[in-house]
């Protein structure tokens, strides 16, 4: 029993497990329930699970409160954190951490929606099977996830100066958005893809929700494990977000140090990806401009590593941190959506 008090980057072991068992309960819900038959999401039903993921991510800040309120004080591994005077002080400042990075990270996660719902396109996935797609999707990127944010906050803690390189790959990925902007990515031609299609047995066609297939082989007449395009086209997805992870791990590390806030924000933010991407996909074009709030939150996250050293004696805090974030992707988005008023939505082709 004393094992699950047992400190773990910075929380108590018991509260690791009650986080993963809380994402694992929600998936099996979503899947065993919700989806247990393969069908054709809509974009009505995809806006009323998008909410209702929001809404527990929402929720999650209430436990964010009470946890950091509880088990975290003078040791904790966000300075801010460490410094607040009063346990309440302490859970109101590591909401306004999280929401800050669930706030970066779901933004992140809707603009891979764009590169997902391509991936779609190319492999002409019917509708009634992109989920089964998302969902294990989602599954290597909470294990993914785990992997790059545990060895991002061995570095951390290890190196003080691995922070400015964070803030520099931040300060080069904004530019780079803002300059790329309307740059669409070249499926056909993605040297993962031609790769794979290289070096495995891939079936000309869909095999409904199937992933492998055996089928004769071409020479022999032997039965051989064959690859279909749904596998290649689950790969793709997990290398997409391995791409964005690249930007979205150094932009929450930026935001706070603390593991449990960076973890739980992440998956938070992209357990929803799936409920949202029906809708998101049908109304892409509509959120042309929020890429460049975007742009603009990474190029703010990156350069406030070095303005919280010349002007805030260590850190932005944490209000400020929230206030930018969620006014640039606000505006990003009533921009976007007034720009965009006399557009007609189109349904995925996919």
């Amino acid at each position: 029993m004393e094992l699950l008090f047992t400190l773990w980057l910075g929380m108590p072991i018991w509260i690791w497990l009650a986080f993963l068992g809380t994402v694992l309960a929600i998936l099996a819900f979503d899947l065993g329930v919700l989806h247990r038959d393969a069908h054709a999401i809509g974009v009505s039903d995809s806006l009323k699970m998008s909410a209702l993921y929001i809404g527990l991510g929402v929720a999650w800040a209430g436990a964010v409160y009470w946890i950091y309120a509880h088990y975290a004080g003078s040791g904790a591994l966000d300075p801010q954190i460490a410094a607040a005077e009063s346990p309440a002080d302490r859970g109101w400042t590591a909401v306004k951490l999280y929401m800050t990075g669930y706030l970066v990270e779901k933004t992140l996660a809707m603009d891979n929606v764009f590169i997902i719902s391509l991936i779609f396109t190319y492999f002409a996935v019917p509708r009634e099977h992109q989920h089964r797609v998302l969902f294990w999707g989602i599954l290597g990127v909470i294990v993914l996830r785990a992997v790059m944010i545990g060895l991002g906050a061995a570095l951390v803690m290890e190196f003080s100066w691995i922070m400015y390189v964070f803030g520099l790959i931040l300060l080069a990925t904004g530019i780079k958005m803002l300059v790329m902007v309307d740059h669409q990515p070249d499926i056909a031609n993605n040297p993962v893809l031609r790769f794979l299609k290289k070096h495995l047995r891939v079936s000309e066609h869909l095999h409904g929700q199937a992933f492998t297939v055996r089928q004769p082989h071409p020479t022999t007449g032997r039965m051989v494990l064959c690859a279909t395009p749904l596998l290649l086209c689950l790969i793709l997805v997990e290398i997409a977000d391995l791409v964005f992870a690249i930007d979205s791990v150094p932009a929450i590390f930026a935001i706070t140090p603390d593991p449990f806030i960076v973890y739980t924000s992440n998956i938070f933010a992209i357990l929803g990806l799936r409920a949202l991407y029906f809708a998101l996909a049908a109304m892409v074009h509509r959120f042309h401009y929020l890429k460049y709030a975007l742009s603009l939150v990474l190029i703010f996250i990156g350069a406030k590593i070095f303005l919280g050293d010349w002007l805030f004696d260590g850190k932005v805090p944490a209000s400020i941190s929230l206030g930018v974030t969620g006014g640039l992707l606000a505006a990003g988005v009533l921009f976007s959506l007034w720009k965009t008023r006399r557009t007609v939505p189109q349904l995925p082709t996919a």
